[in-house]
């Protein structure tokens, strides 16, 4: 995309962002989210456009999932990367088949390369939180015992390196998405 292209874009999202967000919280945003991708799955898409869709899921889970214990100000970071998903009268209308859900794709995208420390992050902490509990099956240990123990050193250390990664990219001189 060029950077015209780019800056369209980010005006569409930040007309999306001042028509809406005085008026939808966190759970409205997440079920206009979760509300897209299951009108997206409904329709015979093109690969490039389900494959984003379907990475939406990791940032609703991500939001959602209570045990990775977002940040409230981390929580809204992300919460206002989605909030595109509201907006009825987005830049293509979803119900134009085959090409409906092309900007809503691209705009996945570019929320997945902006939140990519958060993603990332987030996908380590599930895949240890998965492994962990099967490392203490087959140890013959419960599980569940201890869990808020091991599960938070691992949070801990992932939610300081997100944001140390976060920080780090804030220097760049490439286009971004402002959320």
């Amino acid at each position: 995309m060029s950077d015209s292209d780019l800056s369209h874009f980010q005006k569409c999202v930040d007309k999306a962002k001042s028509t809406l967000e005085g008026g939808h919280d966190g759970e409205a945003i997440e079920a206009a989210a979760r509300q897209l991708i299951k009108d997206a799955r409904t329709g015979d898409l093109p690969e490039f456009i389900g494959d984003r869709i379907a990475k939406l899921e990791v940032i609703i889970n991500m939001i959602s999932d209570v045990e990775w214990q977002l940040a409230e100000d981390d929580r809204k970071r992300v919460l206002s990367a989605l909030i595109y998903f509201c907006n009825p009268e987005d830049l293509i209308p979803d119900h134009i088949p085959g090409l409906g859900f092309l900007d809503d794709a691209i705009y996945v995208e570019l929320v997945i390369r902006e939140l990519r420390s958060e993603v990332e992050s987030y996908e380590e902490f599930s895949a240890y939180r998965v492994a962990e509990e099967e490392r203490r099956k087959e140890s013959g240990l419960n599980p569940h015992v201890e869990r808020e123990e091991w599960l938070a050193d691992k949070r801990a250390t992932l939610h300081a390196r997100m944001r140390k990664k976060r920080t780090g990219r804030s220097d760049t001189k490439s286009w971004r998405l402002s959320f």
